[in-house]
């Protein structure tokens, strides 16, 4: 599997700031509201680096995966399978179902196609 390294490094940074938010961050906007909102963008870079479908895909991609994850916690998918004590399971899924998080999802994926528009249309370099 070929890796587009043109990608790598924007998946790379957010990967970092995301997990700077998860463990240093204890507030009520930049770890619910921002840190989901970057998720989105997260998944689309990662998985841009590994996928050659187009971009539209990829981030409509992304944004399923955030929805899905948001179900889960809507219908306590992990405490009513028991997967609810493992760790790390608990902190990718996340525990509570919020339309604020849904919010976030969304403006992500806008955040997504707006770069990708600015880059089709010339306002950014590609």
């Amino acid at each position: 599997m070929k890796i587009n390294r043109i990608f790598f490094l924007p998946a790379l940074c957010l990967f970092l700031v995301e997990a700077f938010i998860a463990i240093f961050i204890k507030d009520d906007f930049i770890r619910p509201i921002f840190g989901d909102f970057l998720s989105v963008i997260f998944l689309y870079y990662l998985f841009r680096c590994f996928l050659p479908q187009k971009p539209i895909q990829l981030a409509f991609l992304s944004l399923m995966i955030a929805y899905l994850l948001e179900i889960i916690q809507y219908f306590h998918v992990l405490k009513l399978t028991g997967l609810d004590r493992f760790y790390v399971l608990r902190v990718l899924a996340g525990t509570s179902f919020s339309w604020g998080d849904i919010v976030a999802y969304t403006l992500g994926f806008g955040f997504i196609l707006l770069i990708e528009n600015s880059k089709k249309y010339g306002f950014i370099r590609k």
